[in-house]
């Protein structure tokens, strides 16, 4: 993997996040990232390297520069990296954690029953295939 790639581990049975993968995937022209569902082998040893209880992150990490950012911070500094206007949503970093961790984690305590879940999860197309992990 090259060394400016990113990782991004995600609730693979919500399907608000797997949508959100499919935003990110059209959004990022520079192939900075790559994705794996927090339940594959993959999200759960990257989680075990990084010290991350499975038991308290269930919607998105994002793994960078060896270390590892969990919802709200996970989220904005994702949005840097993709096209169009996006990357302005990074400046609301300078909001406190504990408001915008409590508003990202508002949004992933009703994310099943606002947009559904999935039985198993999403088996990426072919054309998508090497952006997984």
């Amino acid at each position: 993997m090259k060394q400016s790639q990113d990782i991004v581990l995600f609730d693979g049975v919500c399907n608000l996040c797997n949508a959100a993968i499919l935003f990110i995937i059209k959004r990022d022209k520079n192939n900075r990232f790559k994705f794996a569902p927090l339940e594959s082998d993959a999200g759960k040893e990257l989680l075990s390297k990084h010290h991350i209880d499975s038991s308290k992150i269930d919607s998105i990490v994002l793994i960078s520069g060896g270390s590892a950012f969990a919802k709200a911070g996970a989220a904005l500094r994702i949005s840097k990296h993709l096209t169009g206007l996006w990357p302005l949503l990074y400046s609301l970093v300078i909001i406190p954690s504990f408001i915008s961790d409590a508003v990202y984690d508002f949004i992933a305590r009703n994310r099943y029953k606002w947009f559904g879940k999935k039985e198993s999860c999403m088996i990426p197309t072919p054309e998508l295939k090497s952006k997984f992990l």
